[in-house]
């Protein structure tokens, strides 16, 4: 695992850029990240209990995301992707994310987004559950204050 991620909860396994994810300007596509970003998003709400066989009718719906290009990556690399909670809001979760070399660290891209956690299939917006804060606190291994 690259060192540049060691502050990130979570952290991909390593996986190859693909020769069809290059575009005419000759490296990797913007459009890539995202959906490196979603991988280690989904891995680690995964992981906390908020998608698959979690809680009955509660999930996470994405409400923003962004990404901040820093290099860019060329064929053929090998990469990892982090994904860590930065704040829990009310019934909102803040993650932030990083795209990284897999042996070099040289780290490509940072990224946010805002998770909302919703009642499925109304879409209304309930509370963060008690249980994945919990299991938000355990995995990064710190307290998060309480939603105002």
């Amino acid at each position: 695992m690259s060192d540049t991620l060691q502050d990130f909860a979570l952290v991909t396994p390593r996986f190859p850029v693909h020769w069809s994810e290059m575009d005419a300007y000759g490296h990797v596509n913007n459009a890539r990240f995202f959906v490196w970003f979603e991988s280690a998003r989904i891995a680690y709400l995964a992981r906390i209990g908020l998608v698959g066989a979690g809680h009955a009718g509660v999930g996470p719906i994405l409400a923003t995301t962004s990404a901040d290009y820093l290099q860019p990556v060329v064929y053929p690399a090998s990469l990892v992707a982090g994904a860590r909670i930065s704040r829990i809001g009310r019934t909102s979760l803040t993650m932030e994310y990083a795209v990284a070399d897999a042996d070099k660290g040289t780290l490509y891209a940072r990224g946010g987004g805002v998770i909302v956690t919703i009642r499925y299939p109304s879409y209304e917006k309930i509370p963060v559950p008690a249980e994945v804060r919990a299991a938000i606190e355990a995995l990064e291994g710190r307290s998060f204050a309480p939603p105002n």
